[in-house]
């Protein structure tokens, strides 16, 4: 079952005041990675879903001739727009993304990062494809929930590693305890999906689609929509 929209816009709200847009976590860890997956340039346009405070959104900017990006929670918005005055090609919105009209075949990249997981996964890949243009790229980023000794063994061997790079990248092996408090309270009703669940919904979906394990704790599903393909 999906949080209601309403508790992931409060708990989002409390979590957009206590994060640092610099601050090194577990999602901008992977998004050289995502990078690497678009080209260099592009004439399209991009799209990114729950954008949160638009750190993946200005990386995308100067790859794109535009770049959209929805997020359900106010301050994740106001935060994003406050971020980004200097990339005159961003546009911010405040967006239900289960609810929002994308026109069809028209985004060059289609990305999520640590947002499917709120969302009902299937009905999304299926918008997600519906919307990205011939040619494009889907990216997704997310958490899922270990069920394999592969899953466990890397989980565990992930602790460390988080907590070096912690220390190296932020200074610190810990958040405050302000933004401890908010995520915990977030993560009380966080559901994930197994990685065989997302790879049986890939296949019926994006079929040719990469799903990979990442240490620290995400997936990836990397797709390209081939021409002729709906």
């Amino acid at each position: 079952m999906t949080m209601p929209p309403s508790k992931i816009q409060l708990d989002f709200d409390r979590i957009s005041a206590l994060s640092s847009d610099e601050a090194w976590n577990h999602n901008s860890h992977y998004a050289a990675f995502l990078l690497n997956q678009l080209p260099a340039t592009s004439e399209l346009e991009a799209l990114e879903i729950g954008c949160g405070t638009g750190s993946f959104a200005r990386l995308l900017a100067p790859r794109f001739r535009r770049v959209l990006g929805l997020d359900l929670s106010p301050g994740m918005i106001e935060r994003a727009k406050e971020q980004s005055r200097s990339h005159g090609n961003i546009d911010f919105r405040l967006a239900d993304a289960t609810q929002y009209e994308f026109p069809p075949e028209h985004f060059g990249c289609v990305a999520s990062i640590a947002t499917l997981h709120h969302l009902p996964l299937e009905a999304m890949l299926q918008k997600m494809k519906g919307t990205l243009k011939a040619g494009g790229t889907l990216l997704v980023l997310d958490l899922f929930q270990a069920e394999s000794i592969m899953d466990f063994s890397t989980s565990l061997l992930a602790v460390p590693v988080n907590m070096l790079l912690e220390l190296v990248k932020n200074g610190r092996t810990r958040e405050s305890a302000e933004a401890r408090a908010a995520w915990t309270e977030h993560g009380r009703s966080d559901v994930y999906l197994p990685l065989s669940q997302v790879r049986q919904s890939c296949e019926r979906i994006l079929p040719g689609a990469r799903v990979r394990r990442h240490l620290l704790w995400r997936y990836s599903i990397v797709w390209k929509k081939e021409r002729g393909l709906l």
